[in-house]
């Protein structure tokens, strides 16, 4: 039969709840800087019901937060957890602004509610995210 040690679980709360609080405060840090570097206001545009805008800021949110779980998963501390959670930080970043070269209309595209571009921009930063996060592995 199996046994479980209640204490013996719960030792890892700590690290466990380190790591979770780090990555909450670097998604909402995602989430504050990406929001800063559009030139239009996602949750505003999101409470509106503008799709474009919510395919997009989840595409990245996503694409922020895979390379943050493999940061979390293969970091050797919380220092190391948070370098390489800052890295897929400025990685979603440059990649919005990459999108924006190959299509400079994006950005009065999503806030005109133009879902198709939404939906890109969000695939790519989700497609970036992966790739990110398999290279830090």
């Amino acid at each position: 039969m199996f046994s479980c040690n209640i204490a013996a679980s719960l030792s890892g709360i700590g690290p466990f709840l380190t790591h979770f609080g780090a990555s909450i405060i670097l998604l909402i840090l995602f989430s504050f800087l990406y929001t800063m570097v559009t030139p239009y206001r996602e949750f505003e545009l999101i409470g509106q019901g503008n799709t474009a805008a919510a395919c997009s800021f989840i595409g990245a949110l996503m694409g922020f937060a895979i390379p943050l779980a493999s940061a979390v998963v293969h970091s050797v501390c919380l220092i190391d957890m948070i370098v390489w959670g800052g890295v897929a930080l400025v990685i979603q970043i440059i990649t919005f602004f990459i999108v924006r070269l190959v299509f400079p209309a994006i950005v009065s595209d999503i806030p005109a509610n133009q879902v198709s571009k939404g939906i890109f921009l969000g695939v790519v930063s989700l497609v970036v995210g992966i790739l990110n996060a398999a290279a830090m592995s």
